[in-house]
């Protein structure tokens, strides 16, 4: 499993706050109100990478020898998924989020304080869940062996020496 690039999270960002702003611009051309997130949003978005990060606290201490339980490979890898998904899921909320804001801020009618509070909430809450599942899956990677083959040169924990 390759670790999540910053290119892909820039990516997912821009195509959502473009969707984002895209989906307030249908709505209020329909005559139907702007979307706002709800305010348990970022209470949700902050949760999810707290726990994704205090669960792999765990694979780390058992990948550097620290004393405590084995873990189960199957486990951290579903851990490392999750905190991949994590770091994506916060892009795309983040920049659809970031679109709502823009959306917001070019109308000529000012909104309210609460909506623009949820929006504001919803991005700092997303750059979070970017923050811990990034972490999270550092947490997760495991030093490439002697034994364990060739090496790619970006790949953490790992020496290439000029004798390969």
């Amino acid at each position: 499993m390759r670790r999540t690039s910053a290119a892909l999270l820039v990516t997912v960002a821009i195509v959502a706050a473009v969707v984002g702003f895209g989906i307030d611009q249908v709505l209020t051309s329909s005559g139907r109100p702007t979307f706002t997130p709800s305010v348990m949003l970022p209470v949700l978005l902050v949760l999810l990478g707290a726990i994704t990060v205090a669960l792999a606290v765990p694979i780390r201490r058992a990948t550097r020898g620290v004393v405590g339980p084995r873990v189960d490979p199957f486990r951290a890898l579903r851990v490392a998924m999750l905190a991949k998904a994590c770091s994506i899921v916060g892009a795309a909320v983040g920049g659809a989020a970031t679109g709502l804001l823009v959306f917001i801020a070019t109308r000529p009618v000012s909104p309210s304080l609460g909506s623009i509070g949820a929006v504001i909430a919803s991005i700092v809450a997303a750059v979070a869940l970017v923050a811990a599942g990034l972490i999270a899956e550092h947490l997760c990677t495991i030093r490439k062996d002697d034994d364990d083959g060739q090496a790619e040169p970006g790949d953490p924990g790992v020496e290439l020496s000029p004798h390969h």
